[in-house]
C-alpha cells in the first residue's frame, strides 16, 4: 500500500483512529479488525504475548492477512513482532528490541520518497495511515499498534538441532549455520576463509552492518577458493548500514570495508525481472584495484535475503564478490536462472558457432539483452529465422574489451562507434548526463535499435559483459519515432516537424528509405552554405525545408539497403523520391559506404538503420546546394503576406466605389 503524501491527512486519520478505539484494548482492536484475523489467531495462542499485552507497555507490529498469504518463509514468532517499549512512529530509532527470547533487535529504515518518508521494520513496510494507534491496557500501560505489509521472520534453530543459539551475531551465524533454519544453504568454505585470514572480528563487530556470505556452491570451480583473501572478505561487508532488500537504495553504490587508498570496492543492489518474477542481485565494483584484485564488476544473486542478526543483516549470495575468474561464456553458463538465462538459451538453441566464436576470442565484449528484453512480441517470428537470429547475435559481439569508462572517454569529441561481429554492422554509443545529479547513462545502438546499458562492466577473464534493455537489430519504432528519439538526428527531426514532412513517417502501410543528415552534417553545411542553411532553419522558409527533405525521402513498395543500392547498378541509380527523383551512385571502401550526389561523395555514417516501416541511412552531408534556398518565386507566400494583399485589394475596390 502506498503511503499518503499529506502529513496533515495522516494526523487526521490517526486522530480518527484514536477516537474509534477509545475504550478498546489493543487485543480487542486486533480482534475486531477483519484484516488482522490471521495474526490475531497466532497472538491468541501465545500465552507469553497475551501476558505482555495484559501487564506491560508495548509496541506491536501486526502483519495484514495479505502479508500472511504471501508469506513463504521460515517459521515466524509472535514475540518477534512485539517490543516491551511503547514507541510511536515519530520516536522509532534505528533499532527496537523484540520480546522474543534473546531480545533480537528489529531494524528500522526510513526511506525518502518524493515529499514523503516510508518507514520499514526489517523488510516490512509500516502502513502509516493505519498505524500509530495508541491505547492503554486495563492497568493503564501505554501500548502502540503499527500495521505492516510483511511477516517478520526471525533467525531460528532447526527443529532437529540440539544447538541453542539466541540472537547470534554474524560470526555466530556463520559458525552455527548448519544448525539454523536457512533452508539447505551451507557456508563452510567462506567460514574457513574467514578463520584462515583471521577476519572473525569483522563479523563480530558491534553495531549495525550488512554482510554478504557466498554459499557453498559458489566456490566452484576449484581455483576460486584460492582467490578469497582478506581484501575480498572485507569486500563482502557494508559497514554501519543495515540494508534489507525492500528498502534498499537500488542502483546506488555503497562503500564496503574494502574501500581504502589502494583498493576501492563498492556494492550495489539492483533488481531484474523476466516479466513474471523479480530477483534481487548485488554487484561488487572494484573501482581501484591491484595485481590481485582487478577492476571490474562481479554479479551475485541473493539466494536467501534478510536474515536478521544481532549486529545487522545477512544476505546469502550464490557466488563470491570481487573474484574475476570466469570467461564470458562461463559467466553466461554459471546460473541456469540468472539475469541472462534467456539470452543464453537463444545462444545455445540457435548459435552453436556463436559460442565457438566467443570461446576463441582473447578479447571480447558482449552487449547481452536482459531476460525482460526477450519478452518483446516482435521477437516471436524472428527467433524462428535461424539466419536472422545468427546475424542478431553477432550484432551483440565486439572483438575487443570495451568498458563503460572507455565509452565515455571516446565519446567526448564525437560519436564513438565500433565494428561488431556482424558483417558491416557497427555499434554507436551515446552518453547522457542528467542535468540534476550529473549521473551518466550509456546507450548503445545497433541495427536501428537504441538500448540502455542497465548493468555495465561485468568483468570476465577475457572481456566484459554489459546487460542492455533491448535486443539489438530488431526494430520496434517507425521512421518518425526513430527520428524523434535518436540523439544524433535532432536537427532533421526538427526540420521535418516544422515543415510537416514527419507526419507521413508513422504510416506503417508504406515503405520508406530515408537518407537522413545527422546533426554534424548540418553543422558542416552551415560552414559550406551558410546562407542557404541559415534560411532553411528559419520559420518563413518552411516550404524550402520541406522541399529539401523530400529530396532525401524515397517511397516505394520496398526498402533499399545500402548493399541493395550498391548491387543495383555500376552506374548511377534513379530512386523515386517524394519531390521528384534522386540520382545517386554507391560505392563501398574499407567496409564503409559512400553515395555520390552531384559529383560529391558523401560518407554514409550509419547504414541500414531498420524501422518497422522503412530504413534510415544516416549521412554526413545533406543533399543541398547554396542555390536551393532562394527568396524568389518558389518561396511559399506566408499567410500574413496574403492577408496584406487581400486588404490592399479591398481598399482599392472600396476607394473606387466611393469616388
Amino acid at each position: 500500500m502506498k503511503s499518503l503524501g499529506c502529513p496533515m491527512l495522516i494526523m487526521l486519520m490517526m486522530f480518527i483512529s484514536l477516537a474509534k478505539v477509545n475504550g478498546l484494548t489493543l487485543v480487542e482492536k486486533i480482534r475486531d479488525d477483519a484484516d488482522l484475523s490471521q495474526f490475531y489467531d497466532l497472538l491468541e495462542r501465545s500465552k507469553a504475548a497475551m501476558s505482555s499485552l495484559e501487564y506491560r507497555s508495548c509496541t506491536l507490529f501486526a502483519p495484514t492477512n495479505q502479508a500472511f498469504q504471501r508469506y513463504a518463509g521460515n517459521r515466524t514468532n509472535v514475540l518477534y513482532h512485539l517490543s516491551t517499549v511503547a514507541t510511536t512512529l515519530e520516536t522509532l530509532g534505528s533499532t527496537i528490541y523484540s520480546d522474543m527470547e534473546g531480545n533480537p533487535p528489529l531494524y528500522i529504515t526510513r526511506k525518502k520518497r518524493q515529499n514523503n518518508e516510508d518507514i520499514y521494520v526489517n523488510n516490512a513496510l509500516i502502513l502509516k495511515s493505519r498505524s500509530n494507534v495508541q491505547l492503554t491496557n486495563a492497568i493503564g500501560k501505554k501500548q502502540v499498534l503499527h500495521i505492516i505489509d510483511d511477516v517478520l521472520t526471525p533467525l531460528t534453530v532447526n527443529p532437529s538441532s540440539s544447538v541453542e543459539v539466541y540472537n547470534p551475531d554474524a560470526f555466530q551465524f556463520i559458525t552455527h549455520a548448519e544448525s539454523l533454519d536457512i533452508n539447505q544453504h551451507r557456508v563452510r568454505s567462506f567460514r574457513q576463509k574467514i578463520i584462515t585470514n583471521k577476519k572473525e572480528y569483522v563479523y563480530q563487530a558491534v553495531g549495525g552492518h550488512t554482510f554478504f556470505i557466498p554459499v557453498e556452491e559458489g566456490f566452484k570451480p576449484p581455483p576460486r577458493p584460492d582467490m578469497i583473501d582478506k581484501k575480498v572478505i572485507d569486500g563482502h561487508v557494508i559497514p554501519n548500514k543495515v540494508i534489507f532488500t525492500e528498502p534498499a537504495p537500488l542502483d546506488e553504490p555503497l562503500e564496503t570495508l574494502a574501500f581504502e587508498d589502494n583498493v576501492k570496492v563498492t556494492i550495489t543492489f539492483f533488481t531484474q525481472t523476466d516479466g513474471k518474477s523479480t530477483k534481487t542481485y548485488v554487484k561488487s565494483n572494484t573501482i581501484a584495484g591491484d595485481s590481485k584484485h582487478p577492476q571490474g564488476v562481479v554479479l551475485a544473486e541473493i539466494v536467501k535475503a534478510n536474515i536478521p542478526v544481532k549486529n545487522g543483516v545477512v544476505h546469502l549470495i550464490h557466488r563470491p564478490l570481487m573474484v574475476i575468474d570466469t570467461t564470458v561464456i562461463q559467466f553466461l553458463e554459471e546460473k541456469e536462472d540468472g539475469p541472462l538465462f534467456k539470452f543464453y538459451e537463444v545462444v545455445v538453441d540457435y548459435g552453436g558457432e556463436f559460442m565457438q566464436t566467443i570461446n576463441t576470442l582473447r578479447d571480447v565484449t558482449i552487449f547481452a539483452p536482459s531476460n525482460e528484453a526477450w519478452n518483446n512480441p516482435t521477437l516471436a517470428n524472428i527467433i524462428r529465422n535461424r539466419e536472422k537470429i545468427r546475424e542478431i547475435l553477432n550484432l551483440h559481439i565486439v572483438r575487443e574489451r570495451i568498458s563503460t569508462e572507455k565509452i565515455k572517454q571516446n565519446n567526448q569529441q564525437h560519436i564513438y562507434q565500433v565494428p561488431t561481429n556482424a558483417e558491416r554492422k557497427f555499434l554507436y554509443f551515446n552518453v547522457i548526463t542528467n542535468q540534476f545529479d550529473r549521473n551518466q547513462t550509456v546507450t548503445v545502438e545497433g541495427g536501428g535499435v537504441n538500448a540502455t546499458i542497465l548493468q555495465g562492466d561485468i568483468a570476465a577473464t577475457n572481456g566484459y559483459v554489459h546487460i542492455i534493455d533491448r535486443v539489438l537489430g530488431v526494430p520496434y519504432t517507425t521512421v518518425q519515432e526513430k527520428l524523434r528519439t535518436d540523439p544524433m538526428l535532432n536537427e532533421t527531426y526538427y526540420l521535418g516537424r516544422r515543415s510537416g514532412i514527419n507526419v507521413q513517417l508513422n504510416d506503417t502501410t508504406r515503405r520508406f528509405t530515408y537518407f537522413v543528415p545527422r546533426d554534424k552534417a548540418w553543422q558542416i553545411s552551415r560552414n559550406e552554405f551558410p546562407t542557404a542553411t541559415l534560411k532553411l532553419f528559419m520559420p518563413e522558409y518552411s516550404y524550402h525545408a520541406k522541399s529539401i527533405l523530400e529530396r532525401h525521402l524515397v517511397i516505394a513498395d520496398r526498402i533499399f539497403t545500402m548493399n541493395d543500392l550498391k548491387n543495383m547498378a555500376n552506374d548511377s541509380i534513379v530512386l523515386p523520391t517524394v519531390r521528384d527523383s534522386l540520382r545517386i551512385r554507391v560505392k563501398e571502401e574499407d567496409k564503409r559506404f559512400y553515395i555520390q550526389w552531384r559529383n560529391k561523395w558523401i560518407p554514409v555514417f550509419r547504414p541500414d538503420v531498420e524501422c518497422t516501416n522503412g530504413i534510415i541511412h544516416v549521412i554526413d552531408r545533406p543533399l543541398l546546394t547554396e542555390s536551393d534556398v532562394t527568396v524568389g518565386g518558389s518561396q511559399q507566400i506566408l499567410p500574413s503576406t496574403i492577408n496584406l494583399i487581400i486588404a490592399n485589394i479591398v481598399m482599392i475596390i472600396l476607394t473606387k466605389l466611393f469616388i
